[in-house]
């Protein structure tokens, strides 16, 4: 900032105080003009004065703005974490489950979305984040009555959410269990070791049946004792579902581990359409020649008619039969590192995996059968399929292809979820904390397919962990007990976010 004198063609001279900014001169003020030097000299002094004048009322200014916003922060009551909160209590509600009301159960099922952990930890993460003070005993309690209090209706809002999504039927539904661990290792009549899908065969556990419709939304479960073989459970979930909920016409999908004749005659008894992933390497003599001898390409079936109202279809895929080429390459070459090594033992020859391709050779040789080996190329990227139901081959294979949604149910509930390892110990908390954990995959699964419908092309966990950045903040109101709320919204991801959700 400085004076400059400016000499006009009539000849008298302008005093005025520039700026320079960004490269350029801007006037600030025309202190005034004049022709002779005594006059000159006196603008120039009052030119002078101003510069002190205006640079001083500057510094008062931002003295002023700096007390107002000292101020401002110190009217500020608190600064809530709360985004996870706003994002999935929409969801919760859309859902439906505020139609109990009971904010604990709310709380519990939110927490093990945005913030899985022990109860204890729950009850700290509400108090420290959304101010929200939930006793622990009070969650305990709460545990102690959800079973028989509202667990009919969380799987009946859950249902009737599910059918209206998917245009009031249900079509289809997949069954498939899973075990979930305990850390303690004391048993007990539901708490029992078993084979164990997390390989923890040292600790008790329970075996959790699920059934979810298309699209993975969850329907039913249930919880049966951690010894229970996983064979012996689906007609039980299923049944009870029926018994609830019109499922005529609708079509149960599971693997074949699940599946024995006595559960096929069940189904068929039952009057159940299925689609069940096949044994083809269990079938009879002749099944097996007739399968073998179909040279099919990639993407072709063959179908069979085997008993009354039942057809076994064959596919074959390139695909598949790259990964189980490689799958033998590999375990062939285990096999001859550890025959390599000595390893190979008589208690080595079992059924197990690729341990068939062992044989015992002599006395007490352990040799590696290279002729059954080879054998087994012929069945390479061949699957089968059973099923009583009139749709063709193609769409068999499509929908026995989407039982990948439940497996995804299980790996949600296992990662972000967290459902499991538990803590609890007694049926009925363990039975509560199994249902908060179905709710929550069900917020999971809605905020997924909203997001989807927005096409926001980014995953739940990424949504969540986006809402965990967006704050609320509450300013008191000076000499007045009014609390002004603000969410503050900073980012391009919290803004297009909060767009779509209308936080």
């Amino acid at each position: 900032m400085h004076i400059r004198k400016k000499k006009n063609r009539s000849g008298s001279t302008s005093v005025v105080v520039v700026d320079k900014s960004n490269g350029n001169y801007k006037e600030l003020v025309s202190i005034g003009t004049c022709s002779n030097e005594a006059d000159i000299k006196f603008l120039c002094e009052k030119a002078h004065q101003w510069i002190i004048d205006y640079t001083r009322s500057l510094v008062l200014d931002f003295d002023n703005k700096k007390q107002q916003t000292e101020a401002f922060i110190n009217q500020i009551d608190q600064v809530l974490i709360n985004g996870s909160q706003l994002l999935l209590n929409k969801i919760f509600d859309k859902v439906g489950f505020g139609a109990i009301k009971d904010e604990v159960f709310r709380h519990l099922v939110i927490s093990r979305l945005s913030f899985p952990g022990s109860k204890r930890a729950t009850a700290a993460y509400l108090k420290d984040y959304f101010n929200e003070d939930v006793d622990l005993n009070q969650i305990y309690r709460y545990m102690d009555k959800l079973q028989s209090k509202y667990q009919s209706q969380i799987q009946k809002i859950s249902v009737e959410h599910t059918i209206q999504i998917l245009g009031n039927a249900i079509g289809i539904v997949f069954y498939d269990v899973t075990t979930l661990y305990f850390e303690s290792g004391e048993e007990d009549d539901l708490r029992i070791c078993g084979f164990s899908k997390d390989g923890k065969h040292q600790n008790p556990q329970v075996v959790l049946g699920l059934l979810v419709s298309a699209g993975g939304y969850p329907l039913a479960y249930q919880i049966f004792e951690g010894n229970t073989f996983e064979g012996h459970t689906m007609l039980q979930v299923i049944d009870s579902f029926a018994k609830q909920y019109d499922i005529a016409g609708a079509i149960v999908v599971a693997d074949a581990g699940l599946m024995s004749s006595k559960n096929i005659a069940e189904l068929e008894k039952k009057k159940y359409k299925y689609i069940i992933g096949a044994k083809i390497k269990n079938e009879s003599a002749d099944i097996k020649k007739w399968i073998l001898s179909q040279k099919l390409e990639d993407g072709q079936f063959s179908e069979l008619k085997k008993e009354d109202n039942c057809r076994l279809i064959i596919g074959y895929s390139i695909k598949r039969a790259m990964k189980d080429f490689d799958n033998r390459q590999k375990g062939i070459k285990r096999l001859e590192k550890l025959n390599k090594s000595g390893k190979l033992t008589k208690s080595s020859i079992n059924k197990r995996g690729y341990n068939k391709y062992l044989t015992l050779s002599g006395k007490i040789d352990v040799a590696i059968n290279y002729e059954l080996f080879e054998t087994d190329k012929r069945w390479d990227g061949l699957k089968g399929y059973r099923t009583n139901t009139t749709l063709n081959a193609f769409e068999v294979h499509e929908n026995y292809s989407n039982l990948w949604r439940i497996e995804n149910a299980f790996r949600v509930s296992k990662s972000t979820i967290e459902i499991r390892p538990m803590f609890h110990f007694t049926t009925k908390r363990i039975q509560a904390h199994v249902c908060i954990c179905f709710a929550a995959y069900k917020v999971y699964k809605e905020l997924e397919r909203l997001l989807c419908i927005n096409n926001a092309g980014i995953s739940p966990e990424t949504a969540i962990n986006i809402a965990k950045t967006i704050c609320t903040i509450k300013v008191k109101v000076p000499d007045s007990t009014e609390v002004i709320e603000k969410v503050l919204l900073l980012t391009s991801k919290q803004k297009s976010l909060a767009k779509i959700f209308d936080i």
